[in-house]
């Protein structure tokens, strides 16, 4: 008689109701309220694991499907900003009008590091960082193409905004590139670029271009040391004259590499322009001390950046 007894025990405790012999009004056994909070430990594990998981959120929500927007992963490990706690003023990559307004001097310095990016039509981005420029002050500039206060169709672009390209021809085959400063008539000429992205482009369009000694190859360091090697490395013509450098979407600078050491200056005359008088010994020249990519190098000037002389170089040599 006692088997009837035990089957129903055991079915009360199943189902979690009193037995015929429990004296306490309790829905769970000892042995069920033991298996109920072990599941619940099992399923609060469980839980967190998920959370950990690529693809869960921190309260362990699915993971969206390929066609839900959603961030991606950090592409490492280290610290990362938060797009929701970023400045609206975080510095952008591109230089704007503000850094181009700067008297000449301090533009032609502060160029130097920076970044000269030109973008092709098809969409390949040529890149190289400057390393050379010369200075011109304006109207009292011998060598200057505003000297005297002079304005034609052909300078306009030195009486711009600050930031304004002026791209001129030079021996009727060449283009020189200049960007206005601060002061009617001042700009910066743009001497030389260490190449940095897109270096075969620049190789084929130099080949292209260039006149005299056709098929030698061109060492990487001749790609952009001079002024017009580095128009024809980055397709720049006329057609660029008078462009915003600031807003333009196929030319631009870009600031240097956050962490980039400021680089050792060499201040030294300018190259080629012999019949200015004592403006052509000003050390208004300025570039990269030991950059291999700088057009010429004046060791004079590099023993006294303030009073070397100028460098005898035939005008040809640095375009």
């Amino acid at each position: 008689m006692r088997a009837p007894f035990l089957l129903r025990r055991k079915q009360a405790d199943s189902v979690g109701v009193p037995g015929p012999q429990c004296g306490e009004p309790s829905f769970l056994t000892r042995a069920g309220m033991q298996e109920a909070q072990l599941s619940r430990r099992i399923g609060q594990k469980k839980r967190l694991l998920e959370a950990e998981e690529p693809g869960s959120d921190l309260h362990g929500a699915p993971t969206p499907s390929p066609t839900e927007p959603r961030l991606g992963q950090p592409a490492s490990l280290g610290p990362q900003r938060s797009v929701y706690f970023s400045s609206p003023k975080s510095r952008s990559a591109r230089l704007g009008s503000e850094f181009f307004d700067q008297p000449a001097v301090a533009l032609a310095r502060a160029f130097l590091g920076q970044v000269l990016v030109r973008r092709l039509d098809d969409g390949t981005e040529l890149r190289g960082r400057i390393v050379e420029t010369e200075a011109y002050v304006g109207p009292e500039d011998e060598a200057a193409h505003s000297r005297g206060g002079r304005q034609t169709p052909r300078n306009r672009g030195m009486f711009m905004k600050p930031g304004t390209l002026y791209v001129y021809v030079i021996y009727g085959m060449y283009f020189c590139m200049n960007v206005s400063s601060r002061g009617d008539g001042a700009c910066v000429l743009l001497r030389a670029l260490e190449p940095l992205g897109g270096l075969e482009t620049m190789r084929q369009l130099r080949n292209a271009l260039r006149k005299g000694t056709v098929g030698r190859a061109l060492k990487d360091r001749e790609l952009c040391s001079g002024p017009s090697k580095l128009c024809q490395a980055l397709a720049i013509d006329k057609s660029f004259d008078q462009r915003d450098l600031a807003a333009d979407t196929a030319v631009w600078m870009e600031h240097s590499a956050p962490g980039t050491r400021e680089p050792a200056v060499v201040a030294a005359a300018r190259v080629g322009i012999g019949q200015a008088g004592e403006w052509a010994q000003k050390p208004l020249r300025f570039y990269v001390r030991g950059s291999p990519w700088v057009s010429v190098v004046d060791r004079t000037a590099e023993q006294n950046t303030q009073s070397g002389p100028a460098v005898s170089i035939c005008a040809h040599e640095a375009f």
